[in-house]
Parts: structure tokens; C-alpha cells; sequence
């Protein structure tokens, strides 16, 4: 499709078919484990299910057109950043992680290649800016972090990363590739934990990483070949469903968040809040500068653990859940995982596509009552 369309209309039928005279507009899932195959290997068609299938196929090639770089799919957000860092790192190799980001890839790092020789370094989001990056091989970094959705200037990193040699991975989770380009950034590899916005409906664990770099991408495909860590037909169908609605329920998320955002900031209950779209939050200038939205995430503070669990008990349009991304609103109060830094009575709130006015009066009605 042309480059000069949005990537919101290009993202409705991004991998689609070619329109022909009685096809469907998007073809239903493969299952198949096993192609026809006679006579020498032709690498230009179906194998076996683990090497490439037709489903993989279309949705790989409309992430690929919306993320600008070759697109390899994962059963997982976790197994699409497991694929970055094993298949891009050797024993030696120094990896650069967030102290304050997604707590599960600092432990399959800690657990699985450090006992390898791959040497771990973490850092707050914050002092990203003024790291040098030296002795780095690969950094993979979140903007913003998650949950208290710090930011930093994605080409600055990049071009120091760059001139020590290394890569720069960024999770782009928190606002997908309609919020935030990371490839056009500076960045080398984009990843995304599909489980949450991009699919957007709570009903599919997937993931997926984009490369502008040919070899990078081949390294990540294969790793997936080789480790099994493939995705099934009918998630990779789903996920690709979605595609074509992300756009729209973006638009009403990030716009709930912003009203909600600025109710919060009012109420007296409120010690704290934490969203890029406030222009008194820290993050504000770089998300406004390298952001397409805001986002649908906002971390505020209560004033303790019970204050927390009180405020979710009383909502009512709020699931209590520890995902973000989908079309119902949801929130927890994140301390209890033991694994992130921060006061126990900090809620990370993903805000849904329910309607403003009663999603907010429902959140100050729980405030209100505490």
C-alpha cells in the first residue's frame, strides 16, 4: 500500500489479500503441519509448520509494512524478546536491560544467559540519556517504561549505541507502532508483546520483532525455527483480525486516558500520577516529540497498600488484572509481584474502551469512597 496513507488506514487491511472477484477480504487460518513437498527443496515453498505457513505469512507481512522492517511472529511477547537476546548475544557479549522495565526479561537473562558468559548490566529509564553505552552489545530498553512510563530520546541512544558498536532493541509494548515508530527513530530492532494492544481483547498470548536489518532478521527467524517457539494458526489469525480495529480502539483508549488522566491529577486522594499526556509529568517533552498518542497507561499513587486494594475492590468497570492493552479497563496495584521499585500503593491503570464519562465517574466515585 502506499506509504503516503496513514498508518491507521493502512493497518485496517495490512497483509490482506489482493481484492479478487468472490475472495474473501481476509482468508481464514491454516492448519497444517505438513505441505506436499516432492522432488529437490524449493526454499520458496511450504515445508514443514515449524519453518513458515501461510497464516504466518499475512500478518507478518502487515506488521512488516506498519512497523517498517522485516517481521518475524512469536507465541509470545516474553518469547520475542528470549529470541533478541539469545540469537543476537554470545558468551562475553554485555547486554543493558531497564532496572525499572518488564521484571520477567531480566530474570530469563539472569537465569538463562549469564551462566552462559553473557554479562548483564540494568539501568533506570531516566539515566538512559546520559549513559555512554560503552562496552554495551545490545541494549534493549523500554520508552516508556513500564509501569511508571518514563521516556528518553530514542535517536540520542541509538547514535551512541552506534558508535560503540552495539544495538539498540526497544520494547514498544506500552504504544505499539501506531503510537511510536522505533525503527524510523534510530532504533535496530522494535519488539512488542502482541497479548496486549495490538490484539487488544485479553484472548491471545503473542508477540513479534521487526528488523530493518536483513541479518538481524535472519538470525531471529531462525531461532525460531530451531527452538520451537512458533505460534499457532489461530492466534496468529486472531491477532491479525485485530489489526484492522487497533487504530480505532487506540484512538478511544489513549483519549480516555488523557480526560481521566487530568481527573486524577485533581483528586485529593491522588499523592501522584505518572502520564506522558500531563504536560507536569517528566515525560511529557520526549513523548511529544517522539510519540504518536500518549498512550493508555497511567500509574498513580494512593496513599498505601490498603488505600489500593480498596480502590479496586470499589470500581466497577475495572477488571483487577496484571495484563494492559485490551478494550476493558484494567488495573492492579503493581507492588504486589515483589518485583518492581516502587511505593505499594502505586496503581498501574491500562484505560479501556468503555465510554469517558462513566469510566471516570466510576474511578472518582472509588476515590472518593476511600
Amino acid at each position: 500500500m502506499s506509504q503516503k496513507v496513514s498508518l491507521g488506514s493502512r493497518s485496517i487491511n495490512a497483509g490482506a489479500p489482493k481484492p479478487a472477484e468472490g475472495s474473501a477480504f481476509r482468508h481464514g487460518p491454516e492448519f497444517a503441519s505438513t505441505f506436499h513437498l516432492s522432488g529437490d527443496v524449493n526454499p520458496d515453498s511450504y515445508q514443514y509448520g515449524r519453518f513458515g505457513q501461510p497464516t504466518w505469512a499475512a500478518l507478518e507481512e502487515g506488521l512488516t509494512d506498519l512497523e517498517g522492517g522485516d517481521t518475524v511472529i512469536f507465541p509470545s511477547g516474553m518469547s520475542a524478546a528470549a529470541a533478541v537476546l539469545t540469537s543476537l548475544t554470545s558468551p562475553g557479549d554485555t547486554i543493558l536491560l531497564p532496572s525499572d522495565g518488564y521484571a520477567p526479561v531480566r530474570y530469563y537473562t539472569e537465569q538463562y544467559l549469564v551462566k552462559f558468559g553473557v554479562n548483564l548490566k540494568t539501568i533506570a529509564t531516566k539515566d538512559v540519556e546520559s549513559f555512554d553505552f560503552k562496552g554495551i552489545d545490545l541494549a534493549l530498553l523500554e520508552t516508556p517504561s513500564n509501569p511508571m512510563l518514563d521516556t528518553f530520546d530514542i535517536q540520542k541512544a541509538a547514535d551512541k549505541i552506534h558508535s560503540q558498536g552495539g544495538l539498540l532493541a526497544i520494547d514498544n509494548t506500552t504504544l505499539t507502532f501506531l503510537g511510536q515508530q522505533p525503527l524510523s527513530l534510530g532504533a535496530d530492532i522494535s519488539i512488542s508483546a502482541d497479548t496486549k494492544a495490538v490484539n487488544g481483547h485479553s484472548d491471545v498470548l503473542f508477540g513479534h520483532v521487526s528488523s530493518k536489518d536483513q541479518a538481524v532478521s535472519d538470525k531471529i527467524r531462525d531461532w525460531r525455527k530451531f527452538s520451537g517457539n512458533i505460534p499457532g494458526p489461530m492466534e496468529t489469525w486472531l491477532v491479525h483480525r485485530s489489526l484492522s480495529t487497533l487504530d480505532i480502539r487506540l484512538e478511544r483508549m489513549c483519549n480516555n486516558a488523557v480526560l481521566l488522566a487530568h481527573e486524577l491529577e485533581k483528586h485529593p486522594k491522588v499523592k501522584s500520577v505518572r502520564y506522558p499526556g500531563l504536560e507536569s509529568d517528566p515525560s511529557h517533552q520526549i513523548a511529544k516529540q517522539q510519540q504518536q498518542h500518549f498512550g493508555f497507561i497511567i500509574s498513580f499513587e494512593l496513599e498505601n497498600k490498603a488505600s489500593a486494594d480498596k480502590f479496586l475492590e470499589a470500581c466497577e468497570l475495572v477488571y483487577v488484572a496484571t495484563s494492559f492493552g485490551g478494550v476493558h479497563s484494567m488495573a492492579e496495584r503493581r507492588a504486589r509481584w515483589g518485583t518492581d521499585d516502587i511505593p505499594e500503593g502505586v496503581v498501574r491503570f491500562s484505560v479501556g474502551c468503555e465510554r469517558a464519562d462513566d469510566l471516570i465517574a466510576d474511578v472518582i466515585t472509588a476515590l472518593d469512597n476511600l
